[in-house]
């Protein structure tokens, strides 16, 4: 038992050390750091062995955890290690042996500034209601930028602020502003039970740590609707897929209500990545729709194949397109244009940009 926390500990102080994002740890392998996006194995450390695996899990999980993940073959669970770090975690079934993936959540929430986001996303943490979402593929920042954001409001407002996750990934402490943060499994039996009553308990901000189906996506936009302000995540790539992937989530004959409900509430979707820069680590690049009142008419006739060009010529409001904030970048000699194109949803309308600039 001594020997696997030993273990543990040991890969998990260098992960933070080594100042990776994540630490995988699968049967047959060793184990491996994720370092500014590149998986690197740690080839000094011994192969995982199903023993070695079971037996690290087992110091990572509760009893009660372990039960679920033996039923249900998978586990989301937070774990902190020695009051030094954080980590948000996941404990799976592959090929019928544990597997684990770990990140990494820094103890500081980092600012808005010092993420190097877009200074347009201060005026978010301004918004007395509406409905603002931040998306983006797995890994590149969502999290660490709607935290900023929410910490933002902690130290400017006088609000209560009620978060909804699973599972609680960063800790906010409360400044200007009471928060409450609810952990699925511990605090409350499921996103749908908190969404349903989050109404009753007097919040001014909600935040839900992701949308999943529509029944928290139809409470996040009734929430707005009412006067909130609600922040949440989604695993899109663009905000006009965003915005096509919210109303295709209903069945058909909700979708008009929820095109109305969605062009009435949505204030902005601010579409992220994470690109490694040239002088080491990762710098963001960031779609920013705000919605304005064409942006709000192409919702409704669902035109959403047009909001791309709106945000193009949008510049003056703050909004920019992916292409445009990856070819500052370049420009800036941040990132290269190789990794810029990898990135890039349309890597041949990014080459032409280039070219003008």
């Amino acid at each position: 038992m001594d020997d696997y926390k030993q273990k543990l500990n040991d890969l998990l102080t260098a992960t933070a050390k080594q100042g990776a994002s994540d630490l995988h740890l699968e049967v047959g392998r060793h184990p491996t750091l994720r370092v500014d996006g590149v998986l690197i194995p740690l080839e000094k450390e011994q192969i995982m062995t199903p023993e070695l695996m079971e037996g690290v899990v087992g110091e990572l999980v509760t009893p009660e955890q372990k039960a679920k993940l033996v039923s249900q073959r998978q586990i989301d669970f937070a774990y902190s290690f020695e009051d030094k770090a954080r980590f948000r975690a996941n404990a799976y079934y592959q090929r019928g042996y544990l597997a684990a993936v770990l990140r990494l959540v820094p103890a500081q929430i980092k600012t808005i500034d010092e993420l190097n986001l877009p200074p347009l996303l201060h005026d978010f943490a301004k918004l007395s209601q509406g409905f603002v979402l931040l998306v983006g593929p797995a890994g590149h920042g969502k999290s660490s930028t709607l935290a900023a954001i929410v910490d933002e409001i902690n130290h400017t407002r006088s609000d209560h602020i009620i978060t909804i996750e699973d599972p609680v990934e960063y800790l906010f402490t409360q400044d200007q502003c009471m928060v409450s943060q609810r952990e699925v499994g511990n605090d409350t039996l499921s996103f749908h039970s908190a969404l349903r009553t989050v109404l009753r308990q007097d919040p001014d901000v909600v935040m839900i740590g992701e949308m999943r189906d529509a029944v928290s996506i139809g409470t996040a936009m009734t929430a707005a609707e009412t006067g909130h302000l609600v922040l949440s995540t989604l695993h899109t790539n663009s905000a006009s897929q965003t915005i096509d992937r919210i109303i295709d989530s209903f069945p058909p004959e909700q979708q008009g209500q929820v095109t109305s409900q969605l062009a009435a509430t949505l204030v902005a979707i601010v579409s992220q990545r994470l690109l490694p820069r040239v002088s080491g680590g990762r710098v963001p690049a960031a779609e920013i729709m705000i919605v304005n009142p064409a942006i709000r008419n192409l919702i409704r006739e669902r035109k959403t194949y047009q909001i791309d060009l709106v945000i193009e010529t949008s510049l003056q409001e703050g909004m920019v397109t992916l292409n445009r904030s990856l070819a500052n970048l370049v420009k800036n000699k941040e990132v290269s244009l190789e990794n810029a194109e990898l990135y890039s949803l349309n890597p041949a309308e990014l080459r032409i940009l280039m070219e003008r600039t």
